[in-house]
C-alpha cells in the first residue's frame, strides 16, 4: 500500500531537459496482438510508485507491464470485460490495485498480483471515463448518456448516479477530493462538489439570479482535463487544438498553449497533437521546450508520479522515454 502523496520530482533544468529529451531512445513494450492496429490502445495508467503500467485496448485486452520488464511474456493480462476497455487507472492509495471501465457497462476493480476481480459493477451504460477519489474509496465512472455514477471498489451495487445536463467528456478530482472537474461539450468545465454533485455558484448581483461558475477556455467540446502535481494549474484540452491553463485560486485563464494542430485528447503537464511528435511545454511560463518525435500520432500520454518518465503510444505500442534528474 501507498501512504500518502509521493515525494515530489526533483527538478530538471530547462536548457537541460530541452536537449536532452529529444535524443533518448524510447523502451517498446510490445504487445503482438495489441500492435496490430495503431490506434489499438485506448487508455494508460502509472501506478502510484510508478513501477507498473497499465494498457487498455479496443480488442478488449487490458495488460499489466512492470516497467523493468518490457518484455510480455512478464506482463500480467487481466481478462474479461466484453467490450473495448475506455479507461484503467490504479487506486492512488494501493500499489497494485486497478479499475477499468468498457463500453461494455461494466466497471471492474482487480487485484493484479493476483490477477482477480475483487469486485465488479454492472448496468453502467457505454461508460469511457472514470476517476478515483485521492485516497481511494471511491471511483467516479461516467457514460454516453452523461451520467456519473458513483461506485466503491467493495461494494457491487452502485451508490449513486447523478445526470448531467450537457456531454460530460472528462473527469478528475481535486487533491481534497472535494471537487470534481467534468469537461464538456460546449467548451466548458464544471466545478461540483463531492459527494453531492452541486455545481459552483457565481456571487448574485442585486435582483439577479445565481449563475453556475464553469470556465471557458474553448470554442469547441472540451475533451481533457488534468489537475498539476502541486495543484498550482488546472489544465483543460478540447477539439480546437488549444490548451488551456487555469490558476486554481481565483481560476483565472493564465495562459493558452496553441502549439497542436488537432483535438488535444490526452494531458499530462504534455500533449499529443495528431501529427508525429510529442510536445513539452513548461506549465508555469508556457515556453515550449521542445518536440519528441514519434512515428504516428499519440493520442494518450502519462507522465510517471515520481520521476521524468514520460509513457505514450507510438506505431500501436506502449514506449516510454526518461529524463535523469538534475540540478535546477
Amino acid at each position: 500500500m501507498a501512504s500518502g502523496r509521493l515525494t515530489t520530482k526533483t527538478s530538471v533544468a530547462p536548457e537541460r531537459f530541452k536537449t536532452l529529451l529529444p535524443s533518448l531512445q524510447p523502451t517498446v513494450y510490445l504487445d503482438p496482438n495489441a500492435s496490430k492496429s495503431p490506434n489499438n490502445i485506448r487508455t494508460i495508467a502509472w501506478n502510484p510508485l510508478g513501477t507498473y503500467l497499465a494498457t487498455g485496448c479496443t480488442d478488449k485486452t487490458l495488460r499489466v507491464w512492470n516497467v523493468e520488464k518490457p518484455n510480455v511474456r512478464q506482463s500480467t493480462e487481466l481478462r474479461g470485460h466484453a467490450a473495448p476497455i475506455e479507461k484503467v487507472a490504479f487506486n492512488p492509495a494501493k500499489e497494485l490495485e486497478l479499475c477499468s471501465v468498457s463500453s461494455d457497462g461494466v466497471a471492474r476493480f482487480w487485484d493484479v498480483k493476483n490477477k482477480v476481480v475483487l469486485n465488479e459493477v454492472r448496468g453502467l451504460g457505454e461508460t469511457f471515463t472514470l476517476a478515483w477519489t485521492p485516497h481511494g474509496e471511491h471511483v467516479v465512472v461516467g457514460n454516453k448518456d452523461n451520467k456519473l455514477h458513483v461506485l466503491s471498489p467493495t461494494a457491487p451495487n452502485v451508490i449513486s448516479t447523478h445526470q448531467q445536463p450537457t456531454m460530460t467528456n472528462d473527469i478528475t478530482f481535486c487533491w481534497s477530493g472535494q471537487r470534481l472537474f467534468a469537461t464538456t461539450g460546449e467548451g466548458k468545465t464544471r466545478i461540483l462538489t463531492f459527494p453531492g454533485f452541486e455545481p459552483a455558484y457565481q456571487f448574485s448581483y442585486k435582483d439577479m439570479p445565481e449563475k453556475e461558475f464553469m470556465l471557458s477556455g474553448h470554442t469547441s467540446s472540451c475533451i481533457a482535463v488534468e489537475l498539476h502535481p502541486f495543484n498550482r494549474y488546472l489544465a483543460t484540452g478540447g477539439t480546437d487544438s488549444l490548451i488551456a491553463l487555469w490558476e486554481t485560486n481565483e481560476w483565472n485563464c493564465v495562459r493558452t498553449i496553441t502549439k497542436m494542430t488537432g483535438p488535444v485528447r490526452s494531458i499530462s503537464i504534455a500533449n499529443t497533437p495528431p501529427g508525429t511528435g510529442l510536445e513539452i511545454t513548461v506549465s508555469e511560463t508556457g515556453e515550449h521546450l521542445c518536440t519528441y518525435k514519434t512515428r504516428t500520432s499519440s493520442p494518450v500520454v502519462a507522465w510517471a508520479p515520481n520521476r521524468y518518465a514520460l509513457a505514450y503510444t507510438d506505431s500501436g505500442s506502449l514506449r516510454i522515454i526518461g529524463a535523469s534528474p538534475g540540478g535546477k
